[in-house]
């Protein structure tokens, strides 16, 4: 189920990735020339997952599995629907929480927040602008997906406290570029093993 969510996401969205991706890094490279700042690889990558993730987002929220159902602003109604363990479970409640960790990690990132309240109202405040949102273009509002999202940000938040309790040496510089090139590659044999040579390149 994960591995046909994250492939569907792909298909759709790797036009307006490629397309953003070439823009922001095309002019990053043009200022680094110009300007030539101390450039730290990781930090690089983190930019560009940033992007990917805002763009994947935008993705998820507007366009996959649009609901023409009702809206719900009762707490733990549609939680409580689904059994514990079923797809539906796994799709719509962990698929929430899963789908904004990485924003609660990226703002703690940026912010360099040690306290969870930031992360809490800004998961909240993204949230909530997606939902309103979500109840003009055609799909519904649901309060559950708010409560889901914010556990999600919290989720992230605590990944990146966490992070600085790991030994010194995972904080260098020249082992989080080692972190972000085998993230890389990994990526990037993921997609050699779902779509193969010829559908990537022809």
């Amino acid at each position: 189920m994960i591995k046909d969510a994250i492939t569907e996401i792909i298909d759709y969205t790797w036009p307006m990735i490629l397309i953003v991706i070439t823009i922001v890094v095309s002019i990053r490279i043009a200022y680094i020339i110009t300007n030539k700042p101390k450039v730290y690889l990781y930090k690089e990558f983190i930019n560009l997952g940033f992007i990917i993730y805002i763009l994947s987002l935008f993705y998820v929220v507007t366009f996959q599995d649009v609901n023409y159902g009702t809206s719900n602003f009762t707490p733990f109604k549609e939680i409580t629907r689904y059994e514990f363990g079923s797809k539906l479970f796994i799709k719509n409640v962990i698929g929430n929480v899963i789908m904004f960790t990485p924003l609660g990690f990226f703002i703690s990132y940026y912010l360099k927040s040690k306290k969870f309240y930031l992360p809490l109202f800004l998961s909240a405040l993204s949230s909530l602008v997606i939902e309103f949102t979500q109840s003009k273009i055609g799909r519904t509002f649901d309060i559950d997906d708010i409560i889901l999202n914010i556990v999600g940000g919290l989720l992230g938040y605590n990944i990146y406290k966490f992070s600085k309790y790991l030994p010194g040496f995972t904080r260098k510089t020249w082992f989080l570029n080692i972190i972000c090139i085998i993230i890389v590659i990994l990526f990037i044999v993921y997609l050699l093993y779902v779509y193969g040579l010829n559908k990537i390149f022809i």
